[in-house]
């Protein structure tokens, strides 16, 4: 079986998932979830290893790192032989802990990338059947075929705001945030606490996926083309011993997304890009925020100069309309079918 492909690159930023072998459970009660967090601790300090964003469910785990001395495949060594022995020892067994080797995904450290895989992480707490937010039912809810109850929608906000082994309850504002946890730069790319939990919570609300990342959570990279391509000679050619360097992505550019909407609307961009009140610059904004990987200032910018915070405020204002306009919300699900086909 070919091992998974590693990609160490200085300053990188990784999502990190591992699970448990057969699909058993790691973590069975709370002193295996503060173990883990030990380690986490001891990881920072060992490897120069930032650790920006965390969750641990009964049988796997998902870490968003950043790794300043290129060296994140060798913590992360450490960390599951570390963890597997500890586990062993305390359960009085032998044998493999987690299912081969961990998996890693490189992310373009610029734009709202991190910001994403953040959200990602975060909600896994909340992406369980049980609470109508498994990928088929996120689905119909993104394309307005299926709608919450009230009472589910409070179950989901519950369920994530008192999750204990998640950094959301820190990004929130909803605890103190342990000294090796790094917040900031997310945070910045969000614009605080406040709006990164309202972000985060939009996503449970709506029960969308967080910027289309279960499309691309497979991927080796993820990021904007350039990062991409920059990525991809540092690969090489793709060998039968390393199948995964087939696995690239990166988001639709800007042009494209105008020109889908466009598509959609039946109209040109520049007919309606000015025109008050007019649904297709929301749209263009909201898809450009969502697809693109560009953040609010560069999105902003590409307009001739709007501010982010206008940016920011239309989007957010548009993403709350798709709630209440079932026609509306199904033309963005149309358009993000067919974003999701673009081969950028």
């Amino acid at each position: 079986m070919a091992r998974p492909l590693r990609i160490d690159v200085e300053d990188g930023w990784y999502h990190i998932t591992a699970r448990g072998i057969e699909r058993r459970a790691i973590f069975h009660e709370e002193r295996y979830y503060t173990h883990f967090l030990e380690l986490l601790e001891e990881l920072t300090g060992r490897f120069s290893i930032g650790v920006h964003a965390y969750v641990m469910m009964d049988n796997h785990y998902h870490l968003l790192l950043q790794s300043p001395r290129a060296n994140v495949s060798a913590a992360m060594q450490w960390l599951n032989v570390s963890y597997s022995a500890w586990f062993n020892a305390k359960r009085n067994r032998v044998g493999h802990v987690f299912q081969g080797r961990f998996n890693s995904r490189l992310i373009d450290g610029n734009g709202s990338w991190v910001l994403q895989a953040s959200v990602y992480v975060h909600l896994n707490p909340v992406r369980v059947s049980a609470l109508g937010l498994n990928k088929q039912r996120n689905q119909a809810e993104r394309k307005g075929l299926k709608e919450p109850a009230r009472e589910e929608i409070r179950q989901r906000l519950d369920t994530l705001n008192r999750y204990p082994w998640s950094s959301y309850r820190a990004y929130a504002g909803y605890s103190g945030k342990p000294k090796w946890l790094q917040t900031e730069a997310i945070l910045a790319r969000s614009g605080g606490k406040a709006r990164y939990r309202k972000y985060v919570q939009l996503h449970v609300t709506r029960g969308e996926d967080p910027e289309q990342y279960e499309r691309l959570k497979d991927k080796l990279i993820i990021g904007g083309t350039t990062f991409v391509e920059k990525m991809k000679k540092r690969i090489g050619r793709v060998t039968k011993e390393q199948p995964e360097r087939k696995l690239l992505d990166r988001r639709v550019p800007l042009d494209e997304v105008v020109r889908i909407v466009e598509k959609e609307k039946g109209e040109k961009w520049d007919a309606f890009r000015d025109r008050h009140g007019d649904w297709g610059m929301g749209l263009v904004l909201y898809l450009a925020r969502k697809c693109s990987g560009c953040t609010l200032r560069e999105i902003g910018d590409w307009l001739g100069g709007v501010d982010y915070k206008t940016v920011s405020k239309t989007v957010e204002r548009f993403g709350g309309r798709l709630q209440d306009d079932k026609k509306l919300a199904k033309i963005a699900g149309a358009c993000l079918g067919q974003m999701s086909n673009v081969e950028t």
